[in-house]
């Protein structure tokens, strides 16, 4: 989100300076790897209008940085009561393609996965190639005339007034009339005693790679992204699962957001091994098109609000943006769009992403 809204920045003239704690390609926090779903299944208004923004948004990166980010194999929403007419309504009212099929004619489609409800398919939702994405973000910051800095490690935020802010690092001081702060697990540990925020919850999440099992069932043609929702008739469950086919590496497959709570510095990036036995029993359940015994374990944190909302505001000096781990990187450069507009005193983006909404009683 910080490397989405430094390229707005830049791209709008502005002296922007883009400091990042770690080197390229970390695997440290949520932004990493090769795969992330484009997931349009959403029924609210303020997520759909974003959506709508953000394709849009990602082709014009990809035409700045000539690279392919943003494949749309399509989504597979399946599970639970099966009853998706209404998110079916919502998408296409927002002009998004959507479509309800029956489980048997989503199996002679997609033959590696197990339907046993109807299926709301949504063809103009993929996957993004996540590393590459941030990479792009911050050439396309670079050539606009952004400043990214790599291992610059900000330990310490200072609001002196209202146009003044230092940041501190291991190396120096920086003094900027505004900051956006995008740290991830690290938000509250930042800013908790500038800002009011609310409780993050950060997890570990352990997500696999299952090794698909013959080249036909490993056609991407045949391997959307998906959404299994966790039923009644599904009690030995986490929660919901999600996944898609990422290319050279198999059948990814998780749970969302059921990890255990980490400190982001003294992670174990070792699997909870009762969870990832689930994982392999649901792989072996309802993959049929992957080996449940061959897998690659996945690490990456995610930090979540108490709604799973996310939080766009601005307070004084600082403009926050939290709380995206889970379904936040469809989103990037909508996001980075918002955190931009706010930082150069605009709107924000909807009442239902402002800090506000946590302190209503």
């Amino acid at each position: 989100m910080g490397s989405a809204t430094a390229w707005h920045l830049a791209r709008r003239r502005r002296d922007v300076l883009l400091l990042e704690r770690f080197s390229p390609g970390h695997a440290m926090g949520a932004s990493h790897g090769a795969s992330r779903n484009f997931n349009v299944s959403y029924d609210r208004p303020e997520y759909l209008d974003m959506l709508v923004d953000a394709l849009p948004l990602w082709r014009e990166l990809e035409q700045e940085t000539n690279t392919t980010l943003v494949e749309l194999v399509g989504m597979v929403t399946h599970g639970g009561t099966g009853e998706f007419d209404a998110m079916r309504r919502a998408i296409t009212s927002a002009g998004i393609p959507a479509e309800l099929l029956p489980a048997h004619e989503a199996a002679q489609r997609w033959p590696g996965i197990r339907f046993a409800t109807d299926v709301l398919h949504t063809p103009q939702a993929g996957r993004i190639t996540a590393d590459a994405a941030v990479t792009a973000l911050q050439s396309a910051a670079v050539a606009a005339g952004a400043d990214v800095q790599h291992d610059a490690h900000v330990t310490s935020v200072t609001v002196t007034d209202e146009n003044r802010v230092e940041l501190r690092t291991a190396t120096e001081t920086v003094v900027a009339r505004h900051v956006v702060v995008t740290a991830g697990a690290w938000t509250t540990t930042l800013i908790g005693s500038l800002v009011a925020l609310p409780p993050l919850v950060v997890t570990q999440e352990q997500p696999a790679h299952f090794a698909v099992r013959d080249d036909a069932s490993g056609n991407g043609a045949l391997w959307p992204g998906f959404n299994h929702i966790k039923g009644p008739a599904d009690p030995w469950w986490y929660s919901t699962v999600y996944g898609m086919l990422t290319p050279g590496a198999g059948v990814k497959a998780g749970w969302h957001g059921v990890g255990p709570v980490t400190d982001p510095d003294a992670r174990t990036f070792t699997s909870e091994p009762a969870q990832l036995a689930a994982l392999q029993r649901y792989a072996r359940e309802w993959l049929p098109g992957v080996d449940p015994d061959v897998f690659t374990e996945i690490s990456c944190t995610y930090t979540t609000t108490p709604d799973s909302d996310f939080v766009i505001d601005r307070v004084g000096p600082l403009t926050i943006g939290a709380g995206f781990s889970g379904h936040g990187f469809k989103f990037t450069p909508a996001v980075g769009r918002a955190l931009a507009d706010l930082a150069l005193g605009g709107a924000p983006a909807h009442p239902a992403f402002c800090l506000a909404r946590f302190n209503r009683a």
